[in-house]
């Protein structure tokens, strides 16, 4: 549709100049091809509120006015402990700081767990914004981030409430499918030089686990 083959076309497309990271999830314009955003944090939420009109019918509300106060604080935990977590493990350069993440993205999944042992979903009985945040990285968690980055305490299969949870929202249409588990391992493990300089993709852990994704609902 774009007719590019690198995202960073598309950058350059909206600015010759641009010599910054091209990061993603970004929202690209199909009839400018342009980059509209890449505020990773505000186009989820953007979506659930400026895009309404656009909305299947019945699609879930994910960000539901009464609960947005009580539930940023906890993306906001989820974010710096767990999303950020992992990374801070992976690149440090010095023992103590990966240590120190280490300690507070495991500090942080055990208070998950707890809660999960209490509540289907993060904020009750249907999925949320929270729970989106959550599950990007808890999907990726045993192929790349326990080994790869080293967050090796406990695997998310080892983590009873979590494990269930991670599966239960994999399994919903538009979740699941969603998801590469062997685009993910070859990204990680062949994109970081630094981290793993041989480039070797490891062959586990077995995905069967995880249950088959339904397709994502239409109309």
């Amino acid at each position: 549709m774009l007719g590019v083959e690198h995202l960073s076309e598309v950058y350059l497309a909206s600015d010759p100049s641009f010599a910054g990271r091209v990061t993603v999830p970004c929202l690209v314009d199909t009839l400018t091809g342009q980059v509209v955003t890449n505020d990773y944090p505000q186009i989820t939420l953007d979506l659930s509120t400026e895009w309404v009109e656009h909305h299947r019918a019945g699609a879930p509300d994910l960000w539901p006015e009464a609960e947005r106060e009580a539930m940023q604080p906890l993306i906001d935990a989820v974010y710096a402990d767990v999303n950020n977590g992992v990374y801070r493990c992976g690149f440090a350069t010095e023992q103590d700081a990966y240590e120190q993440a280490y300690d507070r993205l495991f500090s942080r999944l055990d208070e998950l767990e707890r809660r999960l042992g209490a509540s289907r979903f993060l904020m009750g009985d249907e999925p949320r914004e929270v729970d989106v945040r959550l599950f990007t990285t808890l999907v990726r968690f045993d192929a790349a981030y326990h080994g790869h980055f080293k967050c090796n305490r406990s695997k998310l299969t080892e983590l009873p409430n979590l494990w269930r949870y991670a599966r239960e929202l994999y399994a919903r249409p538009g979740w699941g499918d969603t998801v590469d588990l062997d685009h993910i391992k070859r990204h990680y493990y062949g994109t970081h030089a630094q981290i793993n300089p041989t480039g070797i993709v490891p062959k586990g852990p077995d995905p069967s686990g995880w249950p088959p994704a339904a397709p994502a609902a239409t109309g």
